[in-house]
């Protein structure tokens, strides 16, 4: 597949199509539109643009990409970054990272960007476990999955059964055994959310626990808020367990202004150990997402792939990486 094929199927000089692929579309004030364009049909016919002026590729470049799916910074997302380039440098390899903002021509753009510089593999990460991820015309040479899942690639993803079922231990543990009300479990939207409830209902159920369900449109303090002040009008909870570090922050202001407190009145423990948790009164107790470690474990699949480890179907296709508990003030022992 040549340059010139690209241009054609995009219905574009090959001049245009040369500048979008070697990222100088900007020069001759090329739309929006039509570098979009070619930048999708390159992808989909296959086009690879030859940067290596020394001949064949003879080993190793001791390079790897990581390209990540978010829209937007945040400190969880650095962590991850974080973790994946510690764990390049313990293995003697060098981190490309690209920025995709989920759109998937950039993803094929940076993807084939870095594949031109003989990267020896790449990692795709997702910012949302519970989004669907494309990834036709990305499969070629070793690839990770990072909080993704697709069938026969490998792929690193939180324990989130694990993190449900440490939730339901804490209370238990606590005696927190009657009142238990579940904020923001939808199993049918959110993988993560199936996977945490799923936990929890193991150790709750072995427990003798009975924990009333109730679903959340979305992970919001606002929905948080909402649901907490409703399940106030009809129940005086014990403990609630909010699957999201945001459904927390609302459950907490519903709770204050019934004038219950926390743990006094009733104890909460959350997921996800975001920035906000660490200022909640009292700091929330978590099952945390482990970012950094998420990215770190994300590259030494890769590099057990691309040495030769992760060959001869020996290697498991899906990583689980434990989710720690964070202890907070917000859970009392029961009799307190």
């Amino acid at each position: 597949m040549t340059l010139a094929d690209v241009a054609a199927a995009s219905g574009v000089s090959v001049t245009t199509a040369s500048l979008v692929l070697t990222g100088r579309a900007r020069e001759l004030r090329i739309s929006e539109a039509a570098e979009r364009r070619v930048r999708a049909t390159a992808q989909e016919l296959g086009y690879r643009r030859g940067t290596r002026t020394t001949g064949p590729r003879t080993g190793l470049s001791r390079t790897i990409g990581f390209v990540l799916d978010t829209a937007e910074s945040s400190a969880e997302t650095g962590e991850v970054v974080r973790g994946a380039v510690e764990a390049a440098h313990r293995c003697g390899y060098l981190l490309f990272v690209g920025v995709s903002g989920g759109d998937p021509v950039v993803r094929g753009s940076l993807a084939e960007s870095m594949r031109d510089r003989d990267v020896d593999g790449i990692v795709f990460a997702k910012a949302d476990l519970h989004a669907s991820f494309d990834l036709d015309g990305l499969r070629h040479g070793p690839v990770v999955l990072l909080n993704a899942t697709v069938a026969g690639l490998p792929s690193v993803v939180p324990d989130e059964v694990r993190g449900g079922r440490s939730a339901a231990r804490v209370l238990v543990e606590a005696g927190r055994v009657r009142g238990v009300h579940l904020i923001g479990a939808e199993p049918d939207r959110t993988a993560g959310g199936a996977a945490r409830l799923a936990g929890l209902r193991q150790v709750f159920g072995a427990a003798g626990v009975e924990a009333d369900v109730h679903g959340c449109p979305k992970w919001t303090p606002e929905a948080g808020y909402d649901v907490t002040r409703e399940l106030l009008r009809r129940h005086r909870p014990d403990a609630l367990v909010c699957l999201d570090d945001g459904l927390a922050f609302g459950a907490y202001q519903a709770l204050a202004e019934a004038g219950l407190s926390v743990p006094g009145d009733v104890s909460v423990i959350g997921f996800g150990d975001h920035a906000a948790a660490s200022w909640m009164r009292p700091r929330l107790t978590v099952v945390a997402l482990p970012h950094r470690e998420l990215g770190a474990r994300a590259v030494e699949v890769l590099v057990g792939m691309v040495d030769g480890r992760g060959r001869g179907g020996r290697a498991p296709l899906v990583h689980r990486v434990p989710m720690p508990v964070r202890v907070g003030g917000s859970v009392a022992r029961a009799g307190r």
